[in-house]
């Protein structure tokens, strides 16, 4: 494999080059018009501009990503995260192409793209699942049915849906047709697919994933599990590796399950299963995600393994270099996501220019980013900036380390989440491990923001007049004292 295609953009775009490169795999960038000057078009071997801004019309477009692949002389295609790495139709159109698609094959997204088909796959490995019914619900009676045997509260979910949509709370039976039919339409105009299915509520639980690797010749290895349990609109904000709450034999226990999963739809590369933990530390299978997941990194810091390397290995028809015996966990990660996003409103989106943009440095810190100062936040994709990753010998060192890179990450243009991922690191809550996904409705206001920002404006403004008044009254000693003292040095002590 001598050329690879990225169908992505921005800071994913960026870390798959650069693991490309280090390969002796040269690059070929694809992107929109609103991208014709960001980093990782300049840093690709070529780039294609391949349409408007609209994702519709560019990232999304596989006819002209596949086109431009072929005349290129491109070996293979790596989707990132997004856009089209789920989409198994555009995974077999690129193996009908005859270039190789880096990632699993089409049917096994197919599998685990659907809820209801992954949870029968993995119930053949007798994989822990959740209460709630066998498959799709379509009749408001026989729904009805299952959430009576099922109990309250429980959740009503698009079999097709992700990141919260198509998904509803459902505290007692009288609520629950006005519920369905919500979550039957709002999945139906986000997926196109209105199945739903039931689940019991699971209260408090802790949102567990496993990262496995499989190659093309059966062996299959998990490298530890991730902590996503800080999330906003059920979609993750800061995530650690390991976990504070695993023990070794739970951790054990997951990860085989996430490994079974994995052999129910003959999976190849790198992909992720998800579990719920609850209070009991009793663990359901969630669902399975078909991709590089974005807080890969974590797990990357902790294990040493480039995990897009091991995807473009597996690829090229590779065998797995290492067992599970081979791998170890070293040390604690953090990772906060980056966003153009107003937490005092809402976690609304905000757009703007990067006046200031200047990235933390120092030991155990990783910035993956897409942006540099000056440039403009597009307003059709997602409002991830960056990730922000520490490291540390333990979970203590991460935090401080992590602590220290946001005081030091320098942003000004636009609103972002790093006061929110800082508030929540120092929260004792986070601090001691006692959290699950309800973190934000239990600990965090908007206006604790606020006060805070107040009051850290109004400590810095003690400290400076405290500071210029000790200035002046030096200056003022060496007057009385009779030292000539020239206007340059005067103004030189009082700047210092």
């Amino acid at each position: 494999m001598n050329k690879i295609l990225v169908a992505n953009r921005g800071e994913i775009a960026l870390r798959v080059m650069r693991s490309c490169r280090e390969m002796g795999i040269s690059t070929v960038a694809v992107f929109s018009e609103a991208d014709r000057n960001a980093p990782f078009v300049r840093y690709a071997d070529e780039a294609v501009c391949i349409g408007p801004a609209p994702s519709s019309q560019s990232y999304l477009n596989q006819k002209k990503i596949i086109e431009v692949a072929l005349s290129l002389g491109v070996d293979g295609i790596h989707p990132g995260y997004g856009f089209l790495s789920e989409n198994s139709s555009f995974a077999n159109a690129v193996a009908e192409s005859g270039i190789t698609f880096i990632g699993p094959t089409a049917s096994a997204m197919e599998i685990m793209g659907d809820k209801l088909s992954a949870k029968a796959a993995a119930k053949k490995y007798k994989i822990p699942m959740v209460p709630g019914s066998d498959g799709e619900i379509t009749d408001i009676n026989v729904g009805k049915k299952v959430a009576l045997e099922t109990g309250f509260p429980l959740l009503i979910k698009a079999s097709a849906g992700g990141g919260g949509k198509g998904m509803r709370l459902v505290e007692r039976i009288e609520d629950f047709e006005e519920q369905m039919k919500m979550a039957v339409g709002e999945a139906t105009s986000s997926f196109d697919n209105g199945a739903v299915f039931i689940e019991k509520y699971v209260a408090g639980p802790r949102h567990i994933e496993i990262q496995v690797l499989a190659d093309n010749f059966g062996a299959v290895v998990f490298l530890f599990e991730r902590e996503c349990s800080i999330q906003r609109r059920h979609q993750k904000v800061i995530e650690e590796a390991p976990s504070s709450i695993l023990t070794a034999e739970l951790r054990e226990q997951m990860g085989k399950c996430a490994m079974d999963v994995a052999r129910a739809c003959s999976y190849t590369g790198v992909g992720t299963v998800e579990f719920l933990l609850d209070e009991d530390n009793k663990f359901y299978f969630l669902e399975m995600n078909t991709r590089l997941q974005v807080e890969h990194t974590v797990t990357e810091m902790i294990t040493g393994i480039d995990l897009v390397k091991e995807q473009i290995k597996v690829a090229r028809g590779e065998k797995l270099s290492f067992t599970q015996a081979d791998l170890k966990i070293n040390g604690h990660a953090l990772e906060v996501r980056v966003y153009a996003e107003d937490p005092t409103n809402n976690f609304l989106p905000d757009i703007g220019k990067l006046i200031t943009y200047r990235r933390p440095q120092g030991p155990g810190v990783r910035v993956d980013d897409g942006f540099e100062e000056g440039m403009e936040i597009p307003i059709y994709y997602d409002s991830m900036l960056a990730k922000l990753i520490t490291w540390g010998k333990d979970r203590d060192e991460a935090i401080s380390r992590m602590v220290r890179a946001i005081d030091e990450y320098q942003i000004t243009g636009v609103e972002t989440t790093l006061r929110f991922c800082r508030f929540v690191i120092e929260h004792e809550a986070f601090k001691s491990g006692n959290f699950d996904t309800h973190f934000i409705a239990k600990y965090f206001k908007p206006e604790m923001l606020v006060l805070h920002n107040e009051q850290e404006a109004e400590v810095a403004t003690i400290i400076g007049a405290a500071w210029l008044n000790a200035q002046k009254n030096k200056i003022n000693r060496r007057a009385d004292s009779g030292e000539n003292l020239s206007n340059w040095k005067a103004n030189r002590s009082w700047s210092e």
